[in-house]
């Protein structure tokens, strides 16, 4: 019964934001700022789910400027956990096929985010200069998710290199952020399910890496966010045991 009452809500709620974000952002079409305030809000559906979410942020992470954010990528829940962490004038890149999800995808490219074609790669690399003239225009950051696909439980992915060619281009830093894993965790007849911590690590400078190749800027980065995963993961497991959430 809880699962048919929370689809039902999820689904009204999702419309509603869709069609009213649309006309909201025809006043302003394709501004960056748009995407923090949405992620926002699909991001309130953590509560319905029976989230906890927690956010940790370094001191002075509001006024970071330029950057290319990059997170773990593990299921569809992402948009009610990561998208809290989503910084104002930051847009994500998702692929194109996105645009034809009734609703959400028309959103999606009205709030300022990217789309790019996987199958064609010049395109792709194109994306990566585009990215780079938008860094030199305007206060902009983007997100990405360097493992390129969603892991489903499978750990951390390799990382592709987009995202750090990028970076080491433009001379803007890196800055991780770490989702606990939500793997099986959320079961929607469920009405509590338990708590997910999200945390933004430091800025990596990439011109500690000028001299060295992308592959080692994004093995760095891995490393980072590897180890700050299984920390998060131990925490909330010994939070969740205590009954600390």
């Amino acid at each position: 019964m809880l699962l048919i009452l929370r689809a039902i809500f999820v689904v009204i709620y999702s419309v509603l934001v869709c069609v009213f974000g649309c006309i909201y952002c025809l006043f302003s079409p394709r501004n960056p700022r748009h995407v923090a305030t949405f992620g926002r809000l699909f991001g309130r559906l953590s509560t319905v789910f029976g989230l906890k979410v927690e956010l940790r942020k370094p001191e002075g992470a509001e006024n970071y400027g330029n950057a290319i954010y990059i997170a773990n990528h593990q299921n569809n829940y992402d948009m009610i956990t990561a998208a809290n962490m989503v910084q104002p004038t930051t847009v994500t890149i998702g692929k194109k096929s996105l645009l034809w999800i009734p609703f959400f995808g028309q959103l999606y490219w009205l709030t300022g985010n990217l789309l790019i074609d996987r199958e064609n790669r010049t395109k792709a690399v194109g994306t990566i200069g585009e990215m780079v003239k938008q860094f030199e225009k305007k206060r902009i950051s983007f997100w990405m998710f360097p493992e390129g696909t969603r892991s489903r439980g499978r750990g951390l992915l390799p990382f592709k290199t987009g995202a750090f060619h990028a970076a080491m281009t433009a001379g803007v830093p890196i800055i991780p952020i770490v989702v606990s894993t939500t793997h099986d965790k959320i079961k929607l007849n469920r009405w509590k399910n338990g708590l997910v911590i999200i945390e933004m690590l430091p800025p990596v400078d990439v011109k500690q890496f000028e001299n060295q190749s992308v592959r080692k800027l994004a093995t760095h980065c891995r490393e980072l966010m590897t180890a700050k995963l299984e920390q998060l993961d131990a925490e909330v497991a010994e939070r969740e045991a205590n009954n600390k959430v």
